[in-house]
């Protein structure tokens, strides 16, 4: 129901969220030596999910490993700035994508309410 309710932007709030979430995992292992950032491309996820593919896939099929632009000497591929840009991106995002799910609840309650 959420799909045809919602459309598009209840798979993206998903995915938003799972991205958030690999993101917060980069920024945590910044010191783990031989950690590999990973990040979600989240056109390709996203077209993935709309065209009927599960989540697992969509992601699987999205994440991609980072190339650092300068590679450390203990094999971690974490770049704090990269990291805290697309952390700061996708949040802009999710807030996006909720506030127009909010707005559609809010709409669907009033025509509830008969207002």
């Amino acid at each position: 129901m959420s799909d045809t309710l919602f459309g598009i932007h209840g798979a993206a709030l998903e995915l938003r969220s799972q991205r958030m979430g690999l993101l917060a995992s980069n920024l945590a292992n910044a010191g783990t030596p031989g950690y590999k950032a990973k990040d979600i491309d989240f056109a390709a996820a996203l077209k993935a999910r709309t065209s009927g593919a599960s989540d697992t896939q969509a992601l699987t099929a999205a994440t991609r490993y980072r190339m650092p632009v300068m590679p450390s000497l203990d094999g971690n591929t974490v770049e704090m700035a990269t990291e805290q840009t697309a952390f700061a991106e996708n949040a802009v995002g999710y807030s996006a994508t909720l506030s127009f799910i909010r707005g559609r609840v809010e709409t669907l309650t009033r025509a509830i309410k008969g207002e």
